[in-house]
Formats: structure tokens, C-alpha cells, sequence
């Protein structure tokens, strides 16, 4: 299947309006990460907590970056996550609120920080009584057992232990199952959930708002770990590419594919600094990936003009490679379009978990269709001229074709 017949662009005639384009959106990725946003290296990086919060209503995210403030968090990064109508949180906490030896501690901050509604009486782990409380919503086993055990609403015997531990562990599974519990009454007729212990619970128990339902934790070490292994992954791909390239043609393919391919991620990542978009590990994978993308593009294009310097023995190198281009312009538009239409939609219905790498997958599949026309095959011309001028026969190519 082809979209066009006998196509003839001049694609190399507009290599310097693509050389301006590079440059714009390179040297504006670059000044962001260099000046103004710095490189947006997500929690798997830069070290942190990731503390996801689930709320029984919208959350209003000023009020929740007030309480934060005046707990003493400090520019937390508060973000909408999942769907809108799950009124779910994350909430990044930065390197400084993370120990490794109190994992707990920004998650218990952040509790402490909301619980704005509760009610005066009796912390976690006291003696219950009928005034306040433990929070249900972000309760520990151990203090959902312990509440049962000295209330014991079952009248148990010897067997106490055991039971209350798997009515305790009954109320968390349903907890997980909402996340946050609006209402005692959605322990009623609960799986495993005695009938008396749901009716003893508000005797020593009150519902915030919200419901801590995940933490991630990375420290500093490991963060920094992280980020050289990641940009060893990098460099290891690209050196990778240029060995294969450098035997499958000839050594000018190669440098030209790996300086494509570094124009490639240098946007890419720019885009995320301008945007202050987190990179994370999963971002890093899809980089990963369009380079070998890219790489494959570029390859197409070039098997393609070594093809035809055999043919077009008499011909300029320009017009052997612009040809070329020409000839693989179908291929291009229905590998590239059908590929970004798949990342796209990801991109616009995938939600807030998978975002950073989507839009990695979007800008990559644009950037890297663009430089294989427009970057590569340019660099490789201006080498070969470059020899000619220099009174050495181009590479790859007998002479009567370089003249």
C-alpha cells in the first residue's frame, strides 16, 4: 500500500528551515534544563516519597498544599491522580522529608497534616472510649486488633487473638477495596466482618476524609544510583548502534544515526523540562525505546540510498538521497502514523499514571520520523561533500557518483 506515486520533494533543498527548527526547540530545551527548570527528575531519581492520598470528595488542592505548608512541608508537588472522579492525590514529598530509617515519616506528616475534622480525644493506640478516637481511614492492623481485643464485641473466648485478627484484617481488605471508607455503614454486611465488631468500631474509631492507600519510598543513594545507571543505559544504546551501523554500512551512517538519535532525546528531554514534566523509570524506558525506534527509521532510509548509489551510479549524492527519501516516504507515514495514533491515544485516555511515558512515546515518534528525513540524511551529504571538496572520494561510493 502506498499513499503517493512518483513523489519528488526537495528535502534536502529545506535542510537549513530544518536546521532552524533543531535549533529553536534544542537550544529551548537546553536554556530550560541549564537556566530555568533544571532536568525534572522524578522520585526514582532525585530520591523522595510518593504518598498517594484518596479522599471521600473532590479535593481542593490549595486547602491540601495550606495544610501541608503549615505542618512544615515545604513545596510539596500535589497532582490530580487516576481519573478526576476518583478524587485520588499523589502527593511528592522531596528528598529532605524522606528517612530511610523512619520510612513512615512523610506519610505520618501528611495524616497529621489533614486530620483537620478530628475529633478531641484519644490518639492511636490509647485506651477507646466513647469520645474520638483513632482515624479508621489510615488505622494499622495492629491498632484495629488491639481496639478489638480490649473491646472484644464478640464475647470470644481463648481463641481471641486469632479471630480478632481476622475481623482486623476483614475491615483493612474492605478498606483497600473503597480506599476510603465515607460511611461505618459500608462495614455493615462486609465481607468477614462480624455484625458486632462493625457496630463497636464507631465507639473507638471516627472517618477522616481521606485514606493514605500507598507510599513509595526512594532515598537519596539509591536515587542517585538510579540516575547513573540510566544514563549509562543511554550511552551503552548509542555506542551499541554506532558498532552496528559502522559494519552494516559504513562508519558516516553510524556517527550520522547516533547524532540523530542524540538530537532526538536531547528534544525529547527538553520537552520535559519546559513542560516540568517528571521523568521517572518509566520514562527513561520509553527513551530507550525510541531510540531503537529512531534507529530503525534511520536504517530504512539508509539501506534505501546504498541501494540506489548502486543504480544511480552517475547521479549527485543529493539526488540519490533525496530519492531515497522519496521512495520510503510511504513506508514512513504508515509505520510512524499508525504508531502514534496507538501512543496518542494512550497519551489522551491512559490517565495519570502512565502520562510521562506516553507523552515520551508522542513527542519521540514525531521527532524521531522528523530527524530521519531531515537530520540524517542531510549530515550524511555534508560529510560526503566534504571529502569531495577535500579531493577524497565520498565513502561508500565510486567516484563518478560524487561528481
Amino acid at each position: 500500500m502506498e499513499f503517493f506515486h512518483n513523489v519528488n520533494i526537495d528535502f534536502l533543498g529545506k535542510k537549513w528551515y530544518f536546521l532552524a527548527f533543531s535549533l529553536v526547540f534544542s537550544v529551548a530545551g537546553v536554556l530550560s534544563m541549564l537556566f530555568w527548570h533544571g532536568i525534572p527528575w522524578g522520585v526514582d531519581f532525585r530520591g523522595g516519597t510518593l504518598v498517594y492520598v484518596k479522599f471521600t470528595h473532590a479535593p481542593d488542592l490549595k486547602q491540601v498544599r495550606s495544610l501541608l505548608d503549615r505542618a512544615g512541608l515545604r513545596d510539596p508537588k500535589l497532582q490530580p491522580y487516576d481519573l478526576a472522579a476518583y478524587n485520588e492525590v499523589l502527593i511528592d514529598l522531596g528528598v529532605r522529608e524522606t528517612n530511610e530509617q523512619a520510612l513512615d515519616q512523610g506519610k505520618t506528616k501528611i495524616i497529621s497534616a489533614l486530620e483537620t475534622n478530628a475529633p478531641a480525644g484519644n490518639p492511636c493506640g490509647a485506651p477507646p472510649n466513647s469520645i474520638g478516637g483513632c482515624d479508621l481511614n489510615n488505622a494499622s492492623f495492629l491498632t484495629i486488633k488491639n481496639f478489638l481485643m480490649d473491646k472484644d464485641p464478640m464475647h470470644l473466648g481463648t481463641d481471641a487473638d486469632l479471630k480478632y485478627s481476622a475481623q482486623a484484617q476483614a475491615i483493612i481488605n474492605q478498606r483497600n477495596g473503597v480506599r476510603a471508607f465515607s460511611s461505618f455503614d459500608q462495614l455493615k454486611g462486609a465481607a468477614g466482618v462480624d455484625p458486632a465488631v462493625a457496630a463497636a468500631l464507631p465507639s473507638g474509631f471516627f472517618l477522616s476524609d481521606f485514606a493514605v492507600f500507598n507510599v513509595e519510598i526512594v532515598g537519596p543513594q539509591v536515587g542517585g544510583q538510579l540516575r547513573t545507571q540510566a544514563g549509562l543505559a543511554t550511552l551503552y544504546s548509542l555506542l551499541g548502534m554506532l558498532v552496528y551501523l559502522g559494519f552494516r554500512f559504513e562508519w558516516i551512517y553510524g556517527i550520522a544515526a547516533v547524532i540523530t538519535v542524540f538530537h532526538d532525546t536531547l528534544i525529547t528531554v527538553g520537552a520535559f523540562s519546559l513542560t516540568k514534566t517528571d521523568i521517572s523509570l518509566t520514562v527513561i524506558a520509553a527513551i530507550l525505546t525510541l531510540i531503537g525506534y529512531s534507529n530503525n527509521d534511520t536504517i530504512v532510509v539508509f539501506d534505501r540510498i546504498r541501494e540506489n548509489i548502486k543504480l544511480m551510479r552517475r547521479e549527485r549524492l543529493a539526488d540519490i538521497v533525496n530519492r531515497s527519501i522519496n521512495q520510503t516516504l510511504s513506508r514512513t507515514i504508515l509505520t510512524a502514523g499508525l504508531t502514534f495514533l496507538t501512543v496518542l491515544a494512550l497519551f489522551l485516555f491512559g490517565g495519570e499514571v502512565l502520562r510521562g511515558f506516553s507523552l515520551a512515546l508522542v513527542i519521540g515518534i514525531l521527532i524521531g520520523t522528523y530527524s530521519s528525513i531531515a537530520i540524517a540524511a542531510p549530515i550524511l551529504v555534508a560529510y560526503q561533500e566534504w571529502r569531495v571538496e577535500k579531493g577524497k572520494r565520498p565513502v561508500g561510493m565510486p567516484a563518478k557518483a560524487s561528481k
